[in-house]
């Protein structure tokens, strides 16, 4: 089977079952993909082709962008494996690629106490940054879903976040009872001022 055909079969398995952000991944890396290896059979592709492509893609690039490269590639060779021809061989799997691309060392961020964070919110004295800061602080918030939120998003100690980063539809945050008295004070502010939100 020649890697353009396997390529298609993959992304139209996608772009039927899988969410918008998996299918952008997949098109990036496996677009490349053929248009390098096209007319080549799957078979034919060896692990010092992958290397060389992964290395030609991924130059300049974090190593968390590299192993997320490495991991769909290689996933796109397991779901052709397992559908469509089992005498195929991964060469993704294969102990160099495995460690030049293996997922980096997570950092560990220092956080801050619970009253280094009160006092930098009671310290704040406009009432926009400080119920930014105290919906980010209690509700675990971007500051994107915080500047996206409207009045309709308030159902009483819940807060809907419409098309989250996580690309499920909407996601559910709830708060205390003195955020949402926060957040109710500032509302009626904002309708008369709707250009300071």
């Amino acid at each position: 089977m020649k890697v353009s055909k396997a390529i298609k079969i993959c992304l139209d398995y996608h772009r039927n079952h899988s969410k918008p952000n998996t299918i952008r991944s997949y098109e990036a890396i496996l677009t490349k993909f053929g248009l390098i290896f096209g007319d080549t059979d799957l078979e034919k592709i060896s692990s010092e082709d992958i290397l060389t492509f992964l290395d030609k893609i991924t130059d300049g690039t974090k190593q968390q962008t590299r192993r997320t490269r490495y991991s769909h590639l290689a996933a796109f060779f397991n779901f052709i494996i397992n559908n469509i021809d089992e005498r195929i061989q991964n060469p993704c799997v294969n102990q160099l690629l495995k460690k030049l691309y293996k997922a980096s060392t997570p950092v560990q961020w220092d956080s801050f106490e619970k009253e280094t964070i009160d006092e930098v919110i009671f310290r704040t004295t406009k009432l926009r940054n400080r119920l930014i800061l105290e919906l980010m602080a209690r509700g675990s918030m971007r500051i994107g879903e915080v500047l996206k939120l409207t009045p309709d998003d308030i159902a009483g100690q819940k807060l809907i976040i419409r098309d989250p980063n996580s690309g499920r539809e909407q996601k559910i945050i709830f708060i205390t009872q003195k955020t949402l008295s926060s957040i109710r004070g500032y509302f009626p502010y904002l309708m008369r001022q709707p250009d300071l939100w």
